[in-house]
């Protein structure tokens, strides 16, 4: 049986735009039909960053093709340096784009001319979703209202697109039309265009995670959360818990946003929060997504 996962690179497009974003997968090539896992990036966030690419091949070892997806607006360039460079992109981003981005990969999965990936490798009926950070809310709504996607983990994830932002603010926002907030790693001033607020007003009710939350994900999760979160407060995730009594919650101690990780990752070995968090979902995943074989 082969040990090392092989890697497939492919671009897709997007109707809604005409800007290309980028997708891989990985996979142990045994000729069975495994497990599909996406994993979506958070804010500020893409498909290679610091660890990801040892997350990807851990979960292949573990049985999944494991696809994750550069945002077609997260601000990387096809081509490009790899990180975030295109600023304007990055502020005309929103998240019905982003969802749209995350069908337009699912559709993808379809088509083994696009991906690359031979369809006997795969079992697409047994489709599931990761999400960190802003990720894990678009995974949440994707999965509502996509019915191919089986199960469901957030990773660290947000609970509300709209995160109360002061009033003040707002006015200031819409009259300038951009705000910026900094990139602290690359101290990057990152500017959002009102069009992200004007975005979640047109599409609230698609957007609105506590609601469908409790009222239209009737699938598996789990919510996935370090208790020492400086980033997404670990409540954030109690408070969906109370929204689906019915979902997993674990809460791992002493572990932070990043679960770990920070970029780049010069270890060739997965940070053990990470770990962590990988086998926890390879286990919950491997109960909500059972082979019929």
């Amino acid at each position: 049986m082969p040990t090392q996962p092989v890697r497939l690179d492919f671009q897709l497009t997007n109707s809604r735009h005409n800007r290309p974003f980028t997708a891989d997968a990985r996979y142990l090539s045994d000729g069975q039909p495994k497990p599909v896992v996406v994993f979506v990036h958070g804010f500020k966030g893409f498909k290679d960053w610091g660890h990801f690419n040892l997350l990807a091949d851990y979960f292949a070892q573990q049985g999944f093709v494991f696809v994750k997806l550069n945002l077609s607006h997260n601000g990387l360039v096809v081509g490009g340096t790899g990180d975030l460079e295109d600023l304007e992109a990055f502020g005309r981003n929103n998240f019905s784009l982003e969802l749209d981005d995350i069908g337009t990969l699912l559709d993808s999965l379809e088509q083994p001319t696009i991906t690359g990936i031979p369809a006997i490798e795969t079992d697409l009926t047994r489709l599931a979703l990761i999400g960190h950070s802003r990720g894990g809310g678009l995974v949440l709504l994707k999965a509502a209202e996509d019915p191919r996607v089986q199960a469901i983990a957030t990773w660290a994830g947000i609970n509300n697109i709209n995160p109360g932002w002061p009033e003040e603010l707002m006015q200031q926002w819409q009259q300038q039309g951009v705000y910026h907030v900094e990139n602290s790693r690359t101290k990057q001033q990152l500017p959002l265009y009102y069009q992200i607020v004007e975005d979640y007003h047109a599409n609230r009710l698609r957007l609105d995670i506590p609601h469908i939350v409790r009222r239209k994900l009737h699938k598996p999760v789990l919510f996935l959360h370090g208790d020492q979160d400086e980033t997404v407060s670990v409540q954030r995730a109690h408070e969906l818990k109370n929204w689906k009594p019915e979902a997993e919650l674990l809460i791992l101690p002493n572990v932070t946003h990043n679960f770990g990780g920070a970029h780049p990752w010069a270890s060739e070995e997965l940070p053990a929060e990470a770990k962590q968090a990988a086998d926890a979902t390879v286990e919950f995943f491997q109960r909500a997504l059972p082979s019929t074989k």
